[in-house]
């Protein structure tokens, strides 16, 4: 199982300039408690926004550049390649860019987003959720708070 997991607002927008354009507590939460002891697989400059490998979990780096280097974790030039390096995860995840998306979706198996109910200027963005490909098989609506600035809802698809 090949599984993205992502955070996007209702216009697709994932982020601007490298970064993400809100903060959710709540989704930061959730996409760790479901990525932790997995391989994360993300083009370098989503890696480079995060500046870090994130603990407890095995860092696959997406890049052209072939003299990249980043403590602690595995550096590869392509999706095929990053796949191949996680092969021993039953279910590792795609964390992005937004170009390491538009390859995955077409080969992922599941999909698990965080749609943030707003829209966003922004300069990357999510591919379109084709509903021809793409099943929902579950969903949790959940409204602003005092953490979290705006409506949101962690919705799961499968491949049909």
């Amino acid at each position: 199982m090949i599984t993205i997991i992502a955070a996007i607002a209702e216009n697709n927008a994932l982020g601007k300039d490298n970064q993400l354009i809100w903060h959710l507590p709540a989704d930061l939460k959730r996409f760790k408690m479901v990525t932790l002891n997995h391989f994360i697989i993300m083009g370098r400059k989503t890696f480079e926004s995060l500046g870090k490998p994130l603990p407890n979990r095995t860092t696959v780096i997406i890049t052209r550049n072939k003299d990249f280097k980043a403590d602690g974790c595995i550096i590869v030039n392509s999706l095929q390649e990053a796949l191949e390096a996680a092969k021993s995860d039953n279910n590792p995840y795609i964390l992005g860019g937004a170009e390491i998306y538009s390859q995955a979706i077409k080969i992922a198996d599941k999909l698990d987003i965080t749609f943030v109910h707003q829209k966003f200027e922004a300069d990357a963005f999510f591919p379109e959720i084709d509903t021809t490909v793409w099943k929902e098989v579950s969903r949790e609506d959940l409204k602003a708070d005092d953490k979290n600035k705006y409506n949101y809802s962690f919705v799961s698809f499968i491949r049909k």
